[in-house]
Formats: C-alpha cells, structure tokens, sequence
C-alpha cells in the first residue's frame, strides 16, 4: 500500500472551514505546492461564493464542494447541473434525501456536461461523524446502530449510481466489505495522535483511516488551527507514506 508523497496529498482534503475568502487564502498561500484538495464547505461558500471555487480551479487545486444537497429531487438536480459547471471535482448530497433525489444528482450533473465540462464524483452523506448512538435512536428517530444506518445509506447511494459516501472510519471497512472496493469513502473525524476531538465523536489517526482502506480523509482543524499549518500537513503526509 505503500504511497508516493503525491499519492499521499491527495488522500488529505484540506477543509477551508473559514467565515472569509480572506483567512482561507492566507493558509492556502501557506500549503503552496502541496497537491491536496481543498474541502470548501457551507459557511466558505455561502460567504466567498462561486468565484472563489473557481480561483481555486484555476490555480490547479482539487476541489470536494461539502454543501451536503437535501431537497426535492429536481432542486437538488438544478443545484448539482450549476456546481458541476464550476468544474468541481467532487460534491456531495444527503443520502437521506432518497434514491430518487440521489438519482437527480446525477441527472443534474450529466445535462451539465459539455464543452469539455469534466465529470464530478458525486458522494453521500450517511451520519456525520457527531452522530452517536443516543443522537440516532433519540434524537434523529433511526433504530438500530450507527453502523445500520451508514450501511442503509450506503447500499442507496450506490444503488442510485454514486460514486461513494461520506463516513466515519469506523465504518469504511463494512463499507467496502459490502458494496466493493471501488466504492469511494471520505472520512471525516480525523484526528492525528494528540490533536483535541473537538465536535466529534468517531475518530481515527490518519494511518488508522488509511489501513482501513479510506480513499480520502478530511482533516480541518490539527491542520488549520496548528501554529505551523505547513508543518502539521507534512507531518500527516509522512505519517501515510510510512503506513505499508
């Protein structure tokens, strides 16, 4: 398994969790020449925008849109039609939304493609990485595990066409085991050896998540929050390099 230090980069999404264009600009001039992706999620892109999706394009960055899509199928069809045409390469929407909504995604995404208009990989959301068990029975009104309902979720999501899901680390090897090593994941709730659990509640170290076969990992604040947020990278790109 072992990965070259571009390989391993590119397994790391960089989430760009700022309130401005501005402070995420400084860390993106920090990780200069680091082939990552940038994660632009909810409150980025409500703020900056398209364009600043776009200026990221054109610096030659890989971009994961994290708006997490949940509406009536043709709302998230027309949603996901004007982000494939900013050229993204990955988005996401909720797999709670159904398969029907699932498969309007994708609608979406083909009737945008042409002019050279590249195809996105397009994820679900299963549970976010805060949900517990409690929050799921309790809260949220889904019986069983949490690992039942990432499971539910992720056999729709391909059922529907898409290209994987978003879950915890926890869960990815269920996943693959299930629906096949093809089958994308993206794990947040990662969190290097000492880093602070923040908000979440099913975490792993980045060489824990690697070993378990995640295809990328989403990593914001051990990154964004670090005094040397170049360094705090490089030290996660040596720690999968050395995962054989």
């Amino acid at each position: 398994m072992t990965l070259t230090r571009e390989q391993a980069a590119k397994r790391i999404m960089v989430a760009l969790d700022y309130p401005e264009a501005a402070a995420a600009e400084k860390l993106i001039e920090e990780l200069k020449g680091i082939p990552c992706y940038m994660k632009v999620g909810m409150q980025l892109y409500y703020a900056a925008g398209p364009a600043f999706v776009s200026s990221l394009k054109e610096r030659g960055y890989y971009v994961f849109l994290d708006v997490k899509m949940h509406d009536i199928p043709n709302t998230v069809k027309g949603g996901s039609n004007s982000v494939t045409k900013l050229g993204v390469d990955m988005f996401n929407v909720h797999a709670g939304g159904g398969q029907s909504m699932m498969e309007a995604a994708l609608e979406g995404v083909d009737a945008a493609l042409s002019g050279g208009t590249a195809k996105p990989a397009v994820i679900a959301v299963t549970q976010l990485t805060s949900t517990s068990q409690a929050v799921l029975n309790d809260q949220i009104g889904i019986g069983g595990t949490v690992e039942d309902a990432v499971l539910r979720y992720a056999s729709l999501a391909k059922a529907a066409g898409l290209d994987g899901v978003v879950a915890s680390p926890s869960e990815v090897v269920a996943i693959k085991s299930a629906l096949g090593a093809s089958f994308q994941t993206v794990t947040p709730g990662i969190r290097p050896a000492g880093a602070a659990l923040n908000d979440q509640s099913r975490i792993m170290t980045p060489g824990e998540a690697l070993r378990q076969g995640t295809d990328y990992m989403v990593i914001g604040r051990p990154i964004t929050a670090a005094a040397e947020p170049r360094e705090a990278l490089e030290s996660i790109i040596e720690e999968l390099i050395s995962v054989e």
